[in-house]
């Protein structure tokens, strides 16, 4: 099987600040302007991915499509300026020191976008892990379509439980390999990079592609013709879902020949091993607010055979009046949040009422015990449900889980021509 995972040529600037290059993922901090004033006092006039990315916080600014034009004027800029080194055919292993001290292992390489798919039901290689919300993407394409670079804050993880392909890593790499070490602004950690040789980039290909055998992807899942998930999302899902649409448009002009072999076919991103211990998934729950209380838990127990003995999905459920912790025994999803999320769509597109996403669970019981109200609480999800519930379910809903803190998202960094 030809794995969708590979070396790219790769561009990291040269003679200019790091700590001061690299800044945090476009979709945090999105309430916080606070934070990005800091980022740009931070920044100054120096070279930095601030001026390439377009962080959501100024989305509906007025001014944004300017925002836009000056993103690609400034990447047409840097290149005429020759501010980057290009690593041609090249992996990049890195190590990610968060702000708690824990040590998250990647590996940088480009994706084939014609093996990923955010479509429900999908089964190709590279998958989404959460729905993706379509109204979110032509506000990127707006940026990526005219660019002649990416910077990619693109996650993608592999279900390694033998630690056999990213964490060997280590071992091979020497100080003559760094191509990057530097400490991330805000809370961000450190960071350091090591071009891999041609023989370790090679191996890892082979251990993908062991990885990605059908029989034996079966019998680890007990599944049967799901097709083989390789990639799963983590973060960057509509990072991804952007590269995809901008590259389908691109094909609408070209011959096959062309699009087969042009530079957007490809993302740059980086590859995570879901059993990485610095990789923590946190559980979002649920608050519904302005609802008819009793009408909300009548139509939960005809939807579900809800009971308080142990059987079945568990969830927390807060009103005014109780406290529960229940359990559904006849759910529709391999997971408690998943199932739960299959009812609210259903009851909030008849009825009255809104619903937002919390991550703290004291907020939650305090929002939901008001009147007219509902908290709904999960268990955090387990790591290792997360790919037999993409092949059984489809991609989760959005907001099923949270993967650690904004401060230690994947920064900018790395970049590549895509024209």
């Amino acid at each position: 099987m030809k794995i969708p995972f590979n070396k790219g040529n790769i561009l990291i600037p040269k003679n200019v600040d790091m700590h001061k290059w690299s800044v945090v993922a476009c979709d945090q901090y999105t309430s916080e302007p606070d934070y990005w004033n800091e980022v740009t006092n931070i920044v100054g006039d120096s070279p930095s991915t601030l001026n390439l990315t377009l962080p959501e916080i100024y989305l509906e600014d007025k001014d944004v499509e300017d925002r836009i034009k000056k993103i690609n004027e400034n990447m047409k800029k840097m290149i005429d300026d020759d501010l980057f080194t290009e690593y041609k055919d090249s992996m990049i292993y890195l190590e990610r020191t968060q702000n708690d001290g824990k040590v998250r292992e990647g590996l940088m390489g480009i994706v084939d976008l014609e093996d990923y798919s955010y479509e429900k039901g999908s089964q190709t290689l590279i998958r989404a892990t959460e729905k993706t919300v379509i109204e979110r993407i032509p506000p990127r394409m707006k940026v990526r379509e005219n660019a002649l670079l990416e910077l990619p804050h693109i996650m993608i993880l592999i279900d390694d439980d033998k630690k056999e392909i990213i964490e060997s890593l280590k071992n091979k790499v020497t100080d003559n390999d760094v191509v990057y070490d530097f400490d991330l602004m805000q809370k961000g950690g450190h960071i350091k990079g090591y071009k891999l040789s041609d023989s370790d980039a090679n191996e890892v290909l082979i251990k993908l592609e062991k990885l990605a055998d059908k029989d034996s992807f079966e019998a680890k899942y007990d599944v049967h013709d799901k097709g083989v998930l390789l990639f799963a999302m983590g973060d960057g899902n509509h990072s991804l879902a952007t590269a995809k649409a901008c590259y389908e448009k691109l094909k609408e002009n070209m011959s096959e020949e062309e699009y087969l072999n042009h530079p957007a076919r490809y993302a740059l991103v980086e590859l995570v091993n879901l059993h990485s211990p610095a990789l923590e998934f946190e559980a979002i729950h649920r608050v519904l607010f302005d609802i008819d209380t009793e009408k909300f838990l009548d139509e939960l127990y005809k939807y579900y055979d809800i009971n308080e003995e142990g059987n079945g999905q568990k969830f927390e459920l807060v009103t005014k009046d109780f406290d529960k912790v229940l359990y559904i025994s006849n759910p529709k999803s391999n997971i408690a949040v998943g199932s739960i999320q299959i009812f609210l769509d259903e009851y909030l597109q008849n009825n009255k009422g809104k619903i937002d996403y919390v991550h703290g669970e004291d907020v939650t019981k305090e929002l939901g015990s008001k009147p007219n109200n509902v908290g709904i609480i999960f268990d955090a999800m387990d790591k290792g449900d997360l790919f037999k519930t993409v092949i059984l379910d489809g991609a989760l809903p959005r907001k099923t889980f949270s993967m650690g803190h904004s401060h230690d998202k994947r920064f900018y960094l790395e970049a590549r021509k895509i024209k």
